[in-house]
Order: structure tokens, then C-alpha cells, then sequence
């Protein structure tokens, strides 16, 4: 039966076609929502500080990055390993290591060099990050030879300047596309495989034919089930496309593994066709399931850090958007295309979907109501 059911809902889908339209509520809540959620200023940047020398002038460094409201310091790790597993676990967005012999190199004139390792996952919040300390430590110096009794030179010679070697993890060449590509991606499969279910079953309603439906001895688990499987193939297929695209047009292709992305994508397919079921079933018309979407849609991409880090926004902003579901998404596929991570890895976000997933889905059964 479910084989028929299938059936019918391809042969629907190929016959549904939708128009979805602004109205005044729409450009409100982008008004309201974009100046907090879309702010592209870079703060509460999360850094590791490594301090070999433990000196007076390396602990006034430290204190002066800390005074910064762009920085917060999460940890003073012993070892360069120590502050990048910080970085590879997400606690950390930029490493700075001071060297061993850093105030004894500035005292007897010599240039000490600092290392900034930069997260470059996201390249404007690695690149404005690494420009931020740079001005602060290169302020620092300053200070420092104003602070020498002869005001600029030492025994003779110019007060040595504190070099910086700066990297950028995972992203070398801070490529905008290698950040935005793997995200579209999920906002590809949000908008297809969310809309499209959204307009299914009121569709059905408005044509008669859910109550042929109705009628039949089709429960409602196997109606839920036959209305899901066609999306989950087209989001397959749309995810596949992307792929190809990806690497085509852009040469990107995953560090990680195909395989890990299918599987946490078809964890994010029930997700996302479930709640737009949900919608369909309590949506009694088109025009009314088509504006409900399209208002969830708008909020849930730009609350999902597509276009800005999620850390930048307040707090009660960040609240709303750990009940995003497409926030985790977009954190495994740039996760899995940077920085090459893998199942055990993204545990945590699996064990949010899952649970988003039977949520949705539940309910989705639960509020289909029918009548035999």
C-alpha cells in the first residue's frame, strides 16, 4: 500500500507549484531581528593564551588583551597542543603564544616574536580576530618604549619591536566561499525539503483528496511515512547536486567524509519535513501554510550563524538559537568540509537532531487528524 502512496505523492509533487509572497510581518521581523542577529562586528572573540615566559611584562600583555571587550580569555593552557585542542573542540577561536625568553629578549634589544594561531573556519572572525590582537599587542610595544627611560632607544639602539607570525587554521587563505558554501548547502535542503511538505497536505485539503484518504484503511503512521520518503530522496538529490556543484565551480571539496555528511543529513531531512508536516497539518490553506513557513524560514536562517557567528550575538539571542535545529547543521558541514571532523566528533549535534527529529515527527502524527 505504501508502495502506491509513494506514488501518488511524486506524481503530486510534479503538479504542485507555490508563489510565496511578502506581507508586512515579514520585513518587521527582519528590521527587528537583523541590527542584533546580523551584527558584523566580531566580539566575545574566545582565545587561549599560552605564556612560556610567565614574566612581568608577558603577565601585563595578558592583562591588557584581557581589558579588551573584543576578547574573552577561556584558558591559559601550559602547551601550544594544550591551546589547539581548545580550537579543534570549539572553546577557542584564536591562540597566542608568547616564547620562552620574551622579556629577556625585549631587555637586551632583541625583536621576541608571538605566534597567533587563528580559527579560520570562519575567515572574517579569524581575519578581523588576528587583526584585533595585532593592534593591541602592537599598542603594547608602544607603551613599552615610551615607558624606557632614553624614550626610544636602548644602550644605543633602537627599543626592539615584538614580531608576529600569524596562521590561519583550516582555511590558509581565509576563502569566504570554502565558509558560505557548506552552509547554503543547508539552507538548500532547508528551504526543499521544508517548503515543500509545508504545502502538502493543505494542498490535499483545498483538492478534496485528503478525504478519499481519510476513508481508507491507511493509518496514520504509514500517511506520515508515505508524505516524508519522496523528500528525503529529493533532499538526497538536491545534496548530491551541491556536491558536484561545489567541487565544479569552486574546487571545494569535503576534508572529511561523504558518508558522515549523508548520515547526519538524513538525520536533518526528518528534522526539517517533519516540522514542515506539522505546519501543513495545522495550516487550514495554501496562503496560510505558505506564510507561516516563509516567517519560520526567515527566522530560522538568520538565527542559524549562516551569515554571522552565532557567539557576536546577544545573549538572549543566543538562547533563541540553540532552539534552531538548522544552527547544528550548519555546524557538521563546516565542521566536516574544514576541518575534516568526523562521527565522534559531532556527537553532540547528532544527539540534538535526533532529538528535534522525534519531535517533529511525533507531533507531525499526532496532529494529522483522521476520519474513518
Amino acid at each position: 500500500m505504501i508502495k502506491f502512496l509513494i506514488e501518488k505523492e511524486f506524481k503530486q509533487l510534479l503538479r504542485n507549484s507555490f508563489l510565496p509572497k511578502m506581507i508586512f510581518i515579514f520585513p518587521c521581523m527582519i528590521m527587528i531581528l537583523m541590527p542584533w542577529a546580523a551584527n558584523l562586528e566580531i566580539k566575545n572573540i574566545n582565545l587561549n593564551i599560552v605564556d612560556n615566559d610567565h614574566s612581568v611584562l608577558s603577565r601585563r600583555l595578558v592583562d591588557k588583551i584581557g581589558a579588551s571587550t573584543y576578547f574573552r580569555t577561556t584558558a591559559l593552557p601550559d602547551t601550544y597542543n594544550d591551546g589547539l585542542e581548545g580550537v579543534e573542540v570549539g572553546t577557542a577561536d584564536i591562540i597566542l603564544e608568547i616564547p620562552r625568553d620574551f622579556e629577556k629578549d625585549w631587555v637586551h634589544g632583541k625583536s621576541p616574536r608571538l605566534l597567533i594561531a587563528a580559527n579560520a573556519v570562519n575567515g572574517t572572525k579569524g581575519g578581523l580576530g588576528s587583526s584585533y590582537l595585532s593592534s593591541i599587542i602592537s599598542d603594547y610595544t608602544r607603551e613599552l618604549q615610551v615607558e624606557s627611560p632614553t624614550h626610544g632607544m636602548h644602550s644605543g639602539r633602537a627599543l626592539p619591536k615584538m614580531g608576529i607570525t600569524t596562521q590561519n587554521l583550516f582555511n590558509p587563505n581565509l576563502n569566504y566561499k570554502l565558509f558560505m558554501v557548506p552552509a547554503l548547502m543547508v539552507m538548500l535542503l532547508t528551504m526543499i525539503c521544508g517548503f515543500l511538505p509545508a504545502l502538502n497536505v493543505v494542498g490535499e485539503k483545498e483538492a478534496g483528496t485528503i478525504e478519499q484518504i481519510n476513508v481508507t484503511p491507511v493509518g496514520k503512521f504509514t500517511f506520515i511515512l508515505a508524505k516524508l520518503i519522496p523528500y528525503w530522496l529529493i533532499g538526497y538529490m538536491v545534496l548530491t547536486i551541491c556536491f558536484f556543484l561545489a567541487w565544479l565551480l569552486y574546487g571545494i571539496l569535503p576534508a572529511g567524509h561523504f558518508l558522515t555528511i549523508y548520515l547526519f543529513s538524513m538525520v536533518f531531512l526528518l528534522v526539517v519535513s517533519g516540522f514542515g508536516l506539522v505546519i501543513s497539518n495545522h495550516s487550514a490553506t495554501l496562503q496560510q501554510a505558505m506564510f507561516v513557513m516563509w516567517f519560520f524560514m526567515l527566522i530560522l536562517i538568520l538565527m542559524s550563524g549562516l551569515f554571522t557567528p552565532i557567539h557576536s550575538m546577544p545573549q538572549w539571542a543566543q538562547l533563541i538559537a540553540a532552539l534552531n535545529p538548522l544552527k547544528y547543521f550548519v555546524e557538521v558541514m563546516r565542521t566536516i568540509y574544514l576541518r575534516g571532523g568526523g562521527f565522534t566528533d559531532l556527537l553532540p549535534q547528532l544527539g540534538t537532531l535526533l532529538v528535534f527529529a522525534a519531535f517533529f515527527n511525533l507531533w507531525a502524527v499526532k496532529s494529522y487528524r483522521k476520519s474513518s
